[in-house]
C-alpha cells in the first residue's frame, strides 16, 4: 500500500505542476492571435504567416498537458445517471470499471501518437519502435547531427508557412502518456476507496496540496 501511495503522489505531483504551468497557455494563445489581429489591420506590417498555427498548436497543448490536472480536480464532463446518489465505495466500485477502459484506450493513443510521430521525422518503411530507439541512440551518441542523420523527409503542414509537424506530435506523447500516468493512479485511488471508503484515501487532492 505504501508503495501504490507513492506512485500516487509522485504522478499527481508531477501532473499538478504541469497542469499549472499548462492553465497559462491560453493567456500566449491569445497574445499570438491579439498579435495576428495588429498585422492584418497594420498598414505598416505585413501579416503574420505563422500566428494560426501556433495557435492552433497552443490550444492542443493546453488541452493536452491539462487533461491530467482537469482529472484531478474532478471538473472532466461526466453523465449523472443516479451516480450522485451511490455511496463512497459504490462510486469507487463504478470508477474503477470505466477507468479500465480509460486506460486501454489511452494506450492505444499512445501507440497511435507515437506512430504518427515516428511518420513525422520521416519514417516510412520501418518499424516505429526500433527506428525510435536508434534516434535515441543516436542523440546520446552523436548529440542533434547524429538524432537528424536517421530523420528522414520531415513532415511539415500543407499551409504556406509550412511548419514542422514533429513538435506538436511530441507534445502529444507526452500528453497521452501522463494522462496514462493519471489514470492508473485514479484506478488506484478507486480501489483504495472501495476497501477504505475514504473519498481521498492518499491525501492528494488539489485542494489540500493548497492548504499547505
Amino acid at each position: 500500500m505504501y508503495i501504490l501511495g507513492r506512485y500516487v503522489r509522485l504522478v499527481e505531483g508531477l501532473n499538478y505542476r504541469i497542469g499549472r504551468v499548462a492553465m497559462y497557455l491560453i493567456f500566449v494563445m491569445m497574445a499570438v492571435l491579439l498579435w495576428s489581429s495588429i498585422t492584418k489591420v497594420s498598414p505598416f506590417m505585413r501579416p503574420s504567416l505563422w500566428t494560426l498555427e501556433i495557435a492552433q498548436f497552443l490550444m492542443v497543448a493546453y488541452y493536452i498537458l491539462g487533461g491530467p490536472y482537469s482529472i484531478q480536480l474532478n471538473s472532466n464532463v461526466r453523465m449523472d445517471l443516479g451516480y450522485g446518489v451511490l455511496s463512497q465505495k459504490t462510486k469507487a466500485l463504478v470508477d474503477a470499471f470505466t477507468i479500465f477502459f480509460l486506460v486501454i484506450y489511452l494506450g492505444f493513443l499512445l501507440v497511435g501518437a507515437l506512430n504518427s510521430f515516428s511518420y513525422s521525422l520521416g519514417n516510412f518503411r520501418q518499424d516505429t519502435i526500433p527506428f525510435l530507439y536508434g534516434v535515441v541512440v543516436a542523440f546520446f551518441t552523436n548529440g542533434v547531427e547524429g538524432a537528424a542523420a536517421e530523420f528522414g523527409v520531415i513532415e511539415r503542414s500543407r499551409s504556406i508557412w509550412r511548419a514542422p509537424m514533429w513538435p506538436i506530435k511530441l507534445i502529444m506523447i507526452i500528453g497521452f502518456l501522463l494522462m496514462l500516468l493519471q489514470a492508473t493512479a485514479e484506478f488506484i485511488k478507486d480501489i483504495a476507496r472501495m476497501k477504505t471508503g475514504l473519498e481521498d484515501p492518499f491525501d492528494t487532492a488539489p485542494k489540500n496540496r493548497n492548504s499547505n
